[in-house]
């Protein structure tokens, strides 16, 4: 390890080019978004440029998805010992421009859906995975959802099938559709 010019770290190219990359995206493409996957908590991932940040429009927030889902895959029961895993995230919720992204990091290579994740029996997935929808949509950052979370796909997501759109056909998934929908006409 060699330290920057400045006795750091960081690799100083690296951020003049991301810094001139968002300045000219933004710049000669309005209406342009640039969204930065981001894990080691830089700071000013999405301030301008001229403030000192990357300049990206925003960042995911990888630690609302793992902090959240740990919470929500807990028995009911047990939750109240771990109200942290779904408030802690507030203190720095504005430090950035965050989306809260419900990934496909989180439902291929054997991590199952989402509604698998949830505790209890079937009637207490789909609550479960209701009440987490609404907990997001009230959360401080822009929302995303993986193809096939937006009425709980039950199979891992694959690249070599289709979605399994018949579930729609199903009240507790048509119920989750109806939830995102609901929400997103709120939002």
């Amino acid at each position: 390890w060699i330290p920057n010019e400045k006795g750091g770290r960081e690799n100083l190219e690296a951020v003049a080019f991301l810094q001139k990359m968002n300045k000219e995206l933004y710049g000669h493409h309005p209406g342009v978004v640039t969204i930065a996957e981001e894990s080691t908590s830089w700071p000013k991932v999405s301030r301008p440029v001229h403030e000192g940040g990357l300049g990206f429009g925003f960042k995911w927030n990888m630690g609302f998805m793992h902090d959240t889902l740990e919470y929500f895959s807990k028995e009911p029961i047990y939750r109240k010992h771990h109200h942290n895993d779904i408030t802690f995230g507030l203190v720095y919720a504005f430090s950035e421009n965050f989306v809260l992204p419900l990934s496909h990091d989180e439902v291929v290579h054997g991590k199952g859906t989402l509604l698998g994740k949830m505790a209890g029996d079937d009637w207490q997935k789909f609550a479960t995975l209701r009440a987490y929808y609404a907990f997001m949509w009230g959360y401080p950052g822009k929302k995303l959802l993986f193809m096939g979370q937006e009425f709980a796909q039950r199979r891992e997501w694959s690249e070599a099938r289709a979605l399994d759109w018949d579930l729609l056909d199903h009240a507790p998934h048509r119920g989750i559709w109806q939830v995102v929908r609901d929400l997103n006409y709120l939002y």
